[in-house]
């Protein structure tokens, strides 16, 4: 037996055309305005950008540590820390430098006597730094994700290449 038609068509909108609207209510409003949209501070992708110049000044120092300590690998290490300098200039183009690295981070982790040690040291640093970038360009906006991405890939190779000249 068929059921009987409802005795009148409902007015007004349907409860999934509200939730609908509801939900899209929330997205736009969550795009307009968000915690980082105000004058209080740095952006979210400023404080990522000082970040990664910050990081990339680290590593400079560790190079220069390995090679002060390691002189002989000055042929092999100088074109690999010519582009970690470039991509904390990079990172701090357009914006407010910021203090360099003391000399008591720089310190942090003693050379190797061993220069294959010194080596894998800074392969570990490389590949320890472009895992973070790979993993925080997702929280960036576009042109500074795009950056993140490069300097990730290239710091990954970096990984690469030191871990050969260590073996």
């Amino acid at each position: 037996m068929p059921y009987p038609p409802p005795s009148r068509t409902p007015s007004g909108p349907r409860r999934r055309t509200l939730l609908a609207s509801a939900a899209g209510a929330a997205l736009l409003a969550g795009c307009s305005a968000g915690a980082d949209s105000g004058d209080d501070g740095p952006s979210a992708g400023a404080r990522a950008r000082a970040r990664a110049a910050r990081d990339s000044r680290g590593l400079l120092a560790r190079y220069d540590a390995v090679l002060a300590a390691h002189p002989a690998l000055t042929d092999r290490l100088r074109p690999l820390r010519a582009q970690v300098a470039a991509h904390a200039a990079a990172f701090e183009d357009g914006t407010k430098p910021s203090p360099a690295v003391s000399k008591s981070s720089a310190s942090a982790a003693p050379v190797p006597a061993a220069e294959k040690d010194a080596v894998a040291q800074l392969a570990a640093a490389e590949r320890a730094l472009a895992d973070r970038r790979a993993k925080e360009l997702l929280q960036v906006p576009g042109e500074l994700a795009r950056l993140l991405a490069s300097v990730a890939a290239a710091g990954a190779a970096h990984a690469y290449l030191l871990t050969e000249v260590a073996k």
